[in-house]
């Protein structure tokens, strides 16, 4: 036996109780019916947590009038599918073309015809289906594209760090750090996971500086240093320009992330917030794991001796206000730190989520006992 569906929802948008009930009346059998009337009502009943299917709107309304109503919505990226069929007195010509343009899918004129209004509402509630599931499919196989264009450039990530024999880990965290710094400056979910998907590429460019220089155990000379300064833009060219934004985010990050706020950086010597937002927040990240990480030619800095230097390169190396913003997350990136220590192994997926590790949050061994138990690794 088939499950049976939940009724579509329509909202009834007028100011009128009679044409309110009229509307109810011929829509309540089929279909779940909710009612505003007024346009801040209806508003808020479009941005809940349940948005209705279909709307039948009035035009004119005290308040927010219903061509308003309709330009919000479409302006809106989470709601501008929803159809708007209009229910108006106003009919001419001209009011039936400003409806159908600024997004209306369709025009119903008074006196309601109860026929009519359940030929249209069925129609576009069909459409809408189609659209809906559409929508879907295209999503999912760009989510499919998407998450392939990930792993290519981790991967690509990590092939640096092989080449500058980086410990394992290094790339993992920074980039965890850096969606971290992100969100705590005020970046949604959607751009901070872009830098955090992007970070793994900063020294992409590694791959072509010599071993002699990259791998040196002692201080570079002048002429190294010239070579050496000349990764981030060798990792810009290998990346290219791009006009998808994740690419064209991971070049940025190349080039930029070793500028200084204060212009004494490389390759390009900006200052300020002439350097790329992108780039200054990975600087803070992989310039923190490496103070706090152990390296060949360096033990691990106490954290609070790392911390003390950030203050000193305040308004220097680092943007003061993304400092304030990599405090703000500092429990939450030490516990990073912990859960992706070298100790615990060289990880290769950086599949695992913030909310997975968070899960784990009250249980500083139980995250890396989970890890070390998963079977093959986390490939």
């Amino acid at each position: 036996m088939s499950p049976i569906l939940p009724k579509q929802c329509v909202l009834v948008v007028d100011d009128s109780p009679e044409n309110i009930d009229l509307l109810s009346e011929i829509l309540r059998d089929d279909y779940r019916v909710r009612v505003a009337t007024s346009g801040e009502k209806a508003l808020k009943i479009v941005y809940s947590d349940e948005p209705p299917d279909l709307i039948l709107l009035d035009i004119m309304m005290p308040g927010i009038s219903g061509l308003e109503i309709c330009r919000r919505l479409k302006a809106n990226p989470d709601r501008r599918r929803i159809p708007i069929i209009f229910v108006t007195a106003m009919s001419s010509t001209e009011d039936e073309r400003r409806g159908l343009e600024i997004g209306a899918v369709d025009y119903i004129t008074k006196p309601i015809s109860p026929p009519i209004v359940m030929a249209r509402v069925r129609t576009h509630l069909a459409l809408y289906d189609q659209s809906r599931e559409l929508a879907h499919m295209v999503a999912q196989r760009t989510t499919e594209l998407l998450t392939t264009r990930q792993q290519i450039i981790r991967r690509l990530g990590r092939a640096a760090e092989f080449k500058d024999n980086e410990t394992g880990n290094h790339v993992l965290r920074m980039s965890h750090y850096a969606r971290l710094i992100a969100l705590a400056h005020g970046l949604g979910e959607e751009s901070a996971g872009i830098i955090f998907n992007t970070a793994p590429m900063h020294d992409i460019g590694k791959i072509g500086i010599p071993d002699a220089i990259l791998l040196k155990p002692g201080k570079l000379d002048a002429a190294e240093w010239e070579v050496m300064y000349q990764h981030p833009i060798m990792g810009a060219e290998i990346i290219g320009k791009h006009d998808n934004e994740l690419l064209e985010t991971a070049r940025i990050i190349a080039l930029t992330h070793h500028e200084k706020f204060d212009g004494s950086g490389y390759p390009q010597g900006l200052t300020g917030e002439a350097i790329p937002l992108e780039g200054r927040i990975v600087a803070i990240a992989d310039v923190f794991d490496a103070l706090v990480s152990v390296r060949p030619y360096k033990p691990a800095l106490p954290l609070e001796t790392a911390l003390q230097y950030f203050d000193e390169q305040s308004g220097r190396h680092f943007d003061p206000t993304l400092l304030v913003a990599f405090k703000k997350a500092l429990p939450e990136i030490l516990r990073i730190k912990e859960i992706y220590a070298d100790e615990n192994g060289a990880l290769t997926d950086l599949e695992f989520h913030i909310k997975e590790i968070y899960d784990h949050k009250d249980d500083p061994t139980g995250y890396p006992e989970i890890l070390s138990s998963t079977e093959g690794g986390l490939d």
